[in-house]
C-alpha cells in the first residue's frame, strides 16, 4: 500500500512541477499540512521514526523508476507524504560551485536529515 501511495504522490508532484517554481510546489505542501489534522503515529513510534521509515521507502521506490526521480522529486514526494500525516518537515536545497556546479535537495524533520544531504549540509541555499 505504501508503494502505491508513493507512486500516486509522485504522479501529482510531477504534474505540478512544470507549472511553476519550486516555491509554489512547497507552498502547496505547507497548505496541506495546515489543513491536515495530525494523526498520531502508530503505537511505539514517534514522528521521527515515521519520517525515517517514509524517507527510506520513498528513496527505494523512486530510484527504481525509469523517469526523473532525482533528489528534488524525492524530496517533494516525501514532504507531501509527511504533510498528509501532520508531520512538519523542511525541504532544503544546497549547492556547490567548485569544481563544477552541483545542487542537491533533501528533507529534514526536527533539524535532522530524513533524506541524505550528501555533503551539501554546509551549502544551504534555501529552506522551504
Amino acid at each position: 500500500m505504501l508503494v502505491g501511495e508513493i507512486l500516486r504522490v509522485y504522479a501529482v508532484t510531477r504534474r505540478r512541477m512544470p507549472r511553476g517554481d519550486i516555491r509554489h510546489v512547497a507552498a502547496a505542501r505547507r497548505a496541506l499540512l495546515q489543513r491536515t489534522s495530525p494523526t498520531p503515529p502508530p503505537a511505539g513510534q514517534d514522528s521521527w521514526d515515521v519520517a525515517a521509515h517514509l524517507g527510506r521507502a520513498v528513496y527505494r521506490t523512486l530510484r527504481l523508476l525509469p523517469t526523473d526521480s532525482r533528489c528534488l522529486v524525492q524530496s517533494l514526494v516525501l514532504s507531501r507524504m509527511l504533510a498528509t500525516r501532520g508531520i512538519p518537515s523542511t525541504l532544503v536545497i544546497g549547492a556547490h560551485s567548485r569544481p563544477e556546479f552541483e545542487a542537491h535537495a533533501w528533507v529534514e524533520h526536527e533539524g535532522r536529515p530524513v533524506l541524505p544531504p550528501r555533503g551539501f549540509q554546509d551549502s544551504r541555499l534555501a529552506e522551504l
